[in-house]
């Protein structure tokens, strides 16, 4: 076998060599093409997802004003890359989350420089610490003509599908242009009768800050006009209905027959109602054509004051009405459903939240003040409370449950719906007064104000 071997020719290869071979450069080509289209294929796919360009780096200065951020947003274009000097100028610990970039805890008085990356799209930042955000601790940042173009304030967590409802900070904000409802209260005319004539209207007006909406109004004004007198003084209010809906009128401090004196009236026409004050105390009027829940929370409600005998005098008088507020569309006031439902959105003194917060209160040391509440609701209960301050005297619903006391004092009045009486206290020191509803809840939703006590 081997001699049979030898003998082929040796210019001929076996074929079965010369197969394998072949094949095997066919292969290495084969895979050298493929892995070049593997190379070139990934490159291109890493290229068309590369980021966009960032642009230019924009470096902003954010700051706290009590529960706010300061400024409250930017506006940016597409792709910058943005960097935020933080700076905790409030009095308690503060942080702010961009995106997914945070600066964690930071302490009064310190500052971080937080780098949010670059911006594409309009995004929310907020304080993350429990509680912060809903108070209104939110930072927005627009970007290019996504921007939020004349929006005046930041959404809350509370859900209103007419409106962005204001924030606690938004709400005691200072601003120039604004006049808080006068709450002083003057003494009672020396008069046995009083004659007045309201007009009874529907206008649109400013309702919480950057919001407004249709009023139904006592005399332009909501609260209504404040009566004051004494007993046995006899009251003619003559109310011209000079709106577009029947409306009405329901004096509590009135005992009368109510088929004739509380009657709706038509627009165009009038009504005079007379009462004698007979008993002392704290009371409601409102409009009491139905729903009396939703003319109460568009504006239609005031108080009656009859001075208890014996009132002593004191330095000042202010007369603070609570209220629920129901926000809606401009045109429309208090969504009806949203009243009928209890589902207010914020909570005020005198029917504009916050706005002795905005505006403070001023008083002096040695000052002994008397402070005249009633709940005119349409629904959420009252307790009233000054911080820093007890009361010395407290009179609900036509008796004092303390008076002039030394030794003893009281730290709030609760009063429901349609319950009205009054607190006295001295201011001994100066400072900042809060006074609040202690359903504390309902204090950050704008049942809030401020007394500034200088000496």
């Amino acid at each position: 076998m081997l001699s049979v071997s030898s003998s082929q020719p040796a210019d001929k290869p076996a074929p079965k060599d010369s197969s394998w071979a072949s094949w095997l450069l066919i292969g290495i080509a084969l895979a050298a093409v493929i892995a070049l289209a593997v190379v070139n294929s990934t490159g291109k796919g890493t290229e068309s997802a590369a980021p966009v360009s960032s642009g230019e780096t924009q470096t902003i200065d954010v700051g706290v004003d009590g529960m706010a951020f300061t400024p409250s947003s930017i506006d940016i274009d597409p792709g910058t890359h943005l960097v935020v000097n933080f700076t905790n100028s409030g009095d308690q610990v503060h942080d702010l989350k961009i995106g997914d970039a945070e600066t964690g805890r930071v302490d009064p008085g310190e500052t971080v420089q937080l780098d949010a990356g670059v911006i594409d799209s309009s995004v929310d930042g907020y304080c993350t610490i429990a509680g912060h955000k809903m108070q209104g601790m939110t930072f927005k940042v627009n970007v290019g003509d996504g921007a939020a173009a004349g929006h005046d304030h930041a959404v809350s967590s509370a859900s209103n599908p007419h409106v962005d409802v204001p924030t606690a900070a938004e709400l005691g904000a200072q601003r120039d242009d604004f006049s808080a409802f006068d709450a002083t209260l003057q003494p009672a005319a020396e008069t046995k009768t009083h004659k007045e004539t309201w007009t009874m209207t529907e206008e649109v007006v400013e309702v919480a800050p950057g919001i407004k909406q249709m009023r139904w109004l006592f005399n332009g004004q909501a609260p209504g006009p404040t009566l004051r007198g004494k007993v046995g003084d006899k009251f003619e209010i003559t109310i011209k209905n000079e709106g577009s809906m029947a409306h009405s009128i329901d004096f509590h401090a009135g005992e009368v027959n109510p088929d004739k004196t509380m009657k709706s009236i038509q627009p165009g026409e009038e009504l005079t109602y007379k009462f004698t004050a007979n008993r002392s105390g704290i009371w409601m009027y409102h409009c009491s054509t139905m729903p009396m829940s939703l003319h109460i929370a568009n504006g239609m409600a005031g108080n009656v004051i009859i001075d208890p005998p014996d009132l002593k005098p004191v330095d000042a008088e202010y007369n603070f009405m609570a209220t629920d507020v129901f926000l809606g569309e401009e045109s429309t006031g208090a969504d009806a459903q949203r009243v009928a439902d209890g589902r207010f959105d914020l909570m005020a003194f005198n029917y504009y939240p916050g706005q002795y917060d905005a505006e403070p209160i001023k008083a002096k040391v040695g000052d002994t003040v008397r402070l005249w509440l009633t709940n005119l609701g349409p629904d959420q209960p009252l307790s009233f409370h000054v911080v820093g301050e007890q009361f010395d005297t407290a009179y609900k619903e036509g008796a004092y449950l303390i008076r002039n006391e030394d030794s003893t004092g009281s730290q709030a009045l609760d009063l429901l719906p349609a319950q009205g009486g009054f607190v006295e206290m001295t201011f001994n020191e100066p400072g900042t007064y809060s006074f609040v509803n202690h359903i504390m809840t309902n204090a950050e939703k704008g049942q809030h104000g401020k007394f500034i006590v200088t000496e």
